[in-house]
Order: C-alpha cells, then sequence, then structure tokens
C-alpha cells in the first residue's frame, strides 16, 4: 500500500512542476509594456452641502505598466479614476491625482497620472420655491384662440447651488400643442428647469390646462342714441346718434343699438357751442373698439 501511494503522490508532483514550467515559459514570453490611455474621471463623497460648479474634467490621461497579455486584456471601464472629494469646502479647491486613485485589474500598474492636480469650485446648496410656466405651441384650428392657461402643480422646489438660485425665476413644462384645436385641452407634461446647474427635489409631472375658446369677431352697431347727462337747461347733440364699432364672442352679434348706453356729460358747461366726447356702456362680453364720431358738438341755451 505504501508502495501504491507512493507512486501516485509522485505522479502528482510531475503533473505540477510540468504545469508550474509551462506557465514560466508563457509569463516569461511575454514582453512588460507601458501604454498611454484617456481613463474616465469619477467623483466620490462629495458633502451634501455642496455643489460642484464649472466645466469640471470627466477624463485623465495615464500611463500603464503590464505585461503585453495583462495590458491587452484590459476591458472598457476597467480602468477608472476616482476622486475622494470629503474634503471639499465652499470656493476654488485643488485636489491631487496619483496612480493609487486609479482603479486597475491585477497586473497593470499606474506610471503617471495627468493631470496629476484638479482645479475645481464649490458652492453652498439651496432650494427655492417657483412659479411652473406651462409651455404651449402651435396655433388653434382657424376661428379659435388660445386663452387661459394654467398648470397644476404651480410651483416646485429647486435645488441647486445658491448662485442659481438667485437667478432662477420659474420652472417650465413640455410644450403642449395646440395646433388644430377646437376645444380646451388638458395635458400631463414633465416639469424641467431652464438652468442645468439647478434640479427639482423630485422629479414631478403636470397637468396642464389650456382654454381654447371662439375667436371673438368685430361688427359694427349703428344708431345708438346718445343722451346728454348732468343737465340743466336745453341741450341739443349733434349727430344724435352715432356708430360703434364692437367685439366680442359671435353670440353676442345679435345686440342692437337699444343695449347700448351713449352719453355725453354737459354738467358745468356754459351756454354756446363746444365739442364733447362721448362716453358709451356695452352690453356683457362687448368691448368697444372705437366710435364713430368718437365727439358730438353740444350747444346749451
Amino acid at each position: 500500500m505504501a508502495y501504491i501511494s507512493f507512486r501516485h503522490h509522485f505522479g502528482l508532483k510531475l503533473i505540477s512542476i510540468a504545469l508550474a514550467a509551462l506557465l514560466w515559459v508563457v509569463v516569461s514570453g511575454e514582453q512588460t509594456l507601458e501604454r498611454a490611455l484617456r481613463i474616465p474621471l469619477e467623483f466620490t463623497n462629495l458633502p451634501a452641502q455642496l455643489e460642484l460648479m464649472g466645466d469640471t474634467p470627466t477624463v485623465v490621461d495615464v500611463r500603464i505598466r503590464g505585461s503585453s497579455g495583462a495590458l491587452n486584456r484590459i476591458a472598457a471601464g476597467e480602468l477608472v479614476a476616482v476622486l475622494d472629494l470629503r474634503s471639499a469646502r465652499a470656493g476654488h479647491r485643488l485636489f491631487h491625482l496619483a496612480g493609487a486613485d486609479v482603479r486597475t485589474p491585477f497586473g497593470v500598474d499606474v506610471v503617471q497620472v495627468n493631470p496629476s492636480t484638479v482645479a475645481m469650485m464649490f458652492e453652498p446648496s439651496g432650494s427655492k420655491v417657483v412659479p411652473v410656466v406651462p409651455s404651449v405651441e402651435g396655433q388653434p384650428a382657424d376661428g379659435f384662440v388660445v386663452g387661459t392657461i394654467t398648470a397644476e402643480p404651480s410651483t416646485v422646489e429647486v435645488l441647486g447651488p445658491v448662485s442659481v438660485l438667485d437667478r432662477l425665476t420659474q420652472a417650465i413644462t413640455e410644450p403642449v400643442s395646440v395646433t388644430g384645436a377646437s376645444a380646451p385641452m388638458n395635458e400631463t407634461v414633465n416639469i424641467g428647469v431652464p438652468d442645468s446647474a439647478a434640479r427639482l427635489r423630485t422629479q414631478q409631472t403636470a397637468r396642464v390646462a389650456v382654454a381654447v375658446t371662439p375667436a371673438p369677431v368685430e361688427w359694427s352697431v349703428s344708431a345708438i342714441p346718445v343722451k346728454p347727462r348732468n343737465a340743466r337747461g336745453q341741450v341739443e347733440i349733434a349727430p344724435s346718434h352715432i356708430t360703434a364699432w364692437v367685439r366680442g364672442p359671435r353670440e353676442a352679434m345679435t345686440s342692437n343699438s337699444a343695449m347700448f348706453e351713449a352719453t355725453v356729460d354737459v354738467g358745468g358747461l356754459k351756454p354756446g357751442q363746444v365739442q364733447v366726447p362721448v362716453s358709451i356702456i356695452a352690453p356683457a362680453r362687448v368691448g368697444v373698439v372705437r366710435l364713430e364720431p368718437s365727439e358730438v358738438k353740444v350747444r346749451v341755451r
């Protein structure tokens, strides 16, 4: 039994020696090389009360050393420079980058990192509540106009550097298209911030309501009688009737002259003739564009 065990272990030893020799041949046959690469730069441990400002580098150049096999086996993303920002404070700061800050696979060493110093700017973080301003694009159908536009929620909380928040006056929405619309619209869209340095505290959507109504039309109402106000004696008005050009919804076009009240104030006028402007009160939902004439001759006796 002892003889069999000796032969058995002797065979394993021979196999181990052969594998070790083969590995030595493979390794000794590889050259040690250096290679220059551009790799991503990542940041970690940024204090919660600080914001990173301005353009910061996103890549660095490194020189690495290793066997030709090890260098050829490097996969995308295996080499990453990681900068620890836990010591950051508000203002301009410098951070050093060394080979120890580069994450590498086994068998690869970092010889050099460029740049070795990174300049960065930090600012205190703040928050601000701003109104949500809906965005609308396009034109409604012929004969219709866009009226009141509202958003729900009407405000949102925004986070970011204090200097950016000082300038920020509103949040915006994705555009709501009213192209060809002939009725009120309601649409749910995303809310955003126009300055990329700021962000919403929580990602939100808004319900935007757009009033699309028939466009007002313009027409004329003639033979509106002009009456004196505050008259104490005999008053003559010429012309005694005027024409009003008005604007309003199409259904209000049935308004006639009897529904308008045109007057001139003659209180305090001395005997004689004078030009006096005409005042007019129109029916509800009707606006007066102009009067013809806008003044009349008033003779007080």
